[in-house]
């Protein structure tokens, strides 16, 4: 094994370009390799938002500036399922940037800090002592897999898919709105509850538009996915704001919910992002989720090389234990809509309880009793 990569990173999407930027920035010395399927820029069906909290990890992978020339988005408009509305100004702005600019520039931050990029497709993986092979040729002293919802090397070491139940489906297009649009929508829907749609401009007059709900509510319907999906997307779009083209450009993606989380890898494999089942169950958000974990496995892998899943698991604990925890229990509370029509109600009237739920459902928030309890309260009177 004269040809050995310190780290071998499977996915180039934000999980696995911040897994081999970090590396990189620990140990500039250290070898590390970037596989994906697909050459960059390359699309990907996502929301494109991009939180304040999404920016930190970039800040802390050391692209303070990646985003500087996008335009923010500074206001948030969330519709509950029963009509409750809020529209306000977040604490610190969002972003949203379409992934094919997104990945590529994490892509090649990755390659200027000296990350070798390769075009691959994963086929096998065998651990063999202190090592893992590749498909027989590539041996790595530690993998992260980010390669996404569907991670093949998820399921080469044995970890199951995320369960339907904690597996959301949603599509995604991209509209033309007016050039100055500067606020964030969300639409939550009763129907197939949770469900929502959502418009999030761009800043260029294009709009990433799109509509989601969990993939057993879809099966249960009995007819074709893209009916469903593009249908719902069509009857809500008046309620998005000011839309002025059709939907172009339409794909949809499976969300594999943190609800659903599995053991974050198997001996010298560590998953991140989607690999991980690592997407906000409140609100589909995954791209902070991603960078975070990217960072920590490749924190786990050079700092921790003879254990690097148990150091990882540590540090996945520590950063979002507490969140991931709070977020499960607002998922059971939120089966109620009536729950979620409580909670927008309060946060219209208290710009704190706002902050606190872009908190949650964006970064790595909690809820301090006494918001809950606020909250509950204002549930409680509902159902009299």
């Amino acid at each position: 094994m004269d040809d050995v990569w310190d780290l071998v990173v499977v996915g180039a999407g934000p999980a696995g370009s911040a897994a081999a930027l970090r590396a990189r920035q620990l140990d500039p010395g250290r070898r590390v390799l970037l596989l994906d399927r697909s050459d960059f820029p390359r699309d990907k069906a996502c929301g494109d938002g991009i939180a304040a909290h999404a920016r930190q990890e970039l800040a802390l992978l050391g692209l303070p500036g990646l985003l500087d020339d996008h335009r923010p988005t500074p206001r948030l408009s969330v519709t509950s399922p029963g009509g409750a509305h809020v529209s306000a100004v977040v604490a610190r702005p969002n972003h949203v940037v379409p992934r094919r600019v997104f990945d590529a520039r994490l892509v090649e931050a990755a390659r200027a800090r000296g990350v070798e990029l390769r075009r691959h497709r994963v086929r096998t993986l065998t651990a063999l002592g202190e090592h893992v092979v590749i498909d027989g040729h590539l041996v790595a002293r530690t993998v992260v897999a980010a390669d996404g919802a569907n991670s093949a090397v998820r399921r080469l070491i044995g970890v199951p898919p995320s369960p339907d139940r904690h597996t959301a489906i949603a599509v995604r297009g991209y509209a033309d709105v007016p050039p100055d649009d500067d606020e964030q929508v969300i639409v939550m829907q009763s129907e197939a509850w949770p469900a929502y749609a959502w418009s999030f401009p761009v800043g260029d007059g294009t709009a990433n538009v799109g509509y989601g709900l969990l993939l057993p509510a879809l099966r249960q319907t009995g007819r074709p996915g893209r009916e469903i999906l593009h249908g719902r997307l069509a009857r809500l779009m008046p309620l998005l704001g000011e839309i002025r083209s059709p939907v172009r450009d339409l794909r949809a993606h499976h969300l594999p919910l943190s609800s659903g989380r599995p053991v974050p890898g198997a001996g010298r494999v560590l998953l991140a992002g989607d690999a991980a089942s690592l997407v906000n169950p409140l609100t589909g958000e995954g791209i902070y989720y991603a960078l975070l974990s990217g960072r920590l496995a490749a924190e786990a892998a050079i700092g921790s090389p003879s254990d690097p899943l148990r150091t990882y698991r540590r540090g996945l604990r520590r950063a979002l234990g507490r969140h991931l925890r709070t977020t499960d229990a607002l998922a059971l509370a939120a089966r109620s809509p009536g729950f979620i029509d409580a909670a927008i109600a309060v946060a219209a009237h208290r710009t704190e309880v706002f902050d606190l739920l872009v908190d949650v459902g964006l970064g790595a928030g909690t809820v301090p009793p006494r918001l809950a309890a606020a909250v509950a309260l204002r549930w409680l009177r509902g159902l009299t």
